[in-house]
C-alpha cells in the first residue's frame, strides 16, 4: 500500500502539477489563469486516476500515467494563459529587470534594454540550470519527507533528511551567497 501511495503521488499530482510551476518564471506570457488551470487540468486527472484505480477500472503503474497527467497540464497551461488578457507591461518588466528571469522573456527583454540599454541581462544560465536541479531535488525531499515521516519509514526518512541537509548546504554556496539583493 505505502508504495502505491508514493507513486500515486510521484506520478499523479507530479504530473499534474509540474507543467504549471515551471512556467511560473520562464514564460514571459503564462499568467495566473495559465497556472490555474494547468493545475486544475493535472491534478483533477490525476485524482480520477486514483479513484479509477482503486475501484479497479484501470491498471498498470501509476508512472505509466505520468506523461498524460503532464501533457493534460500543459494543456491547461496554455489554454489558460492565452484564456486571459496577458499581464501588464509594467508589471513584467519589472519583474523581469528584478528578478532577470532567464527563459522565454525576449519581448520583454527587448523593452527593458530599450529603456535602459546598460541593463545586464542574468549570464549565469549553467549555474542558475544546476541550482534548479538541485531545488527541485530539495523541493521532492520536502514533498516526501511528511509522508516518510507519518509512515514511520525509518530509513527512507533518514536518506531524505540526509539528501535535503546536502542540498541545503549546496544551494547555500552556489545561490544563497551569490544573491545580489
Amino acid at each position: 500500500m505505502r508504495q502505491r501511495s508514493s507513486q500515486w503521488i510521484v506520478s499523479g499530482l507530479y504530473g499534474g502539477y509540474i507543467a504549471a510551476n515551471m512556467f511560473k518564471c520562464y514564460w514571459w506570457r503564462f499568467t495566473e489563469n495559465g497556472l490555474f488551470w494547468g493545475m486544475i487540468c493535472g491534478i483533477l486527472p490525476a485524482i480520477a486516476l486514483a479513484v479509477l484505480k482503486h475501484f479497479s477500472v484501470i491498471e498498470g503503474l501509476d508512472l505509466y500515467y505520468w506523461p498524460l497527467l503532464f501533457l493534460l497540464s500543459l494543456i491547461g497551461c496554455v489554454v489558460g494563459t492565452y484564456a486571459a488578457p496577458p499581464t501588464e507591461r509594467a508589471v513584467l518588466k519589472n519583474f523581469y529587470k528584478t528578478v532577470r528571469p532567464w527563459g522565454f522573456w525576449n519581448p520583454v527583454h527587448k523593452e527593458v534594454m530599450a529603456e535602459d540599454p546598460a541593463f545586464e541581462p542574468n549570464k549565469r544560465f549553467k549555474l542558475d540550470m544546476f541550482n534548479v536541479i538541485i531545488g527541485i531535488i530539495g523541493q521532492s525531499a520536502l514533498t516526501i519527507l511528511p509522508m516518510y515521516l507519518i509512515l514511520w519509514m525509518k530509513l527512507p526518512l533518514l536518506i531524505t533528511i540526509l539528501i535535503l541537509g546536502i542540498i541545503v548546504i549546496i544551494l547555500k554556496k552556489t545561490w544563497w551567497n551569490k544573491l545580489e539583493n
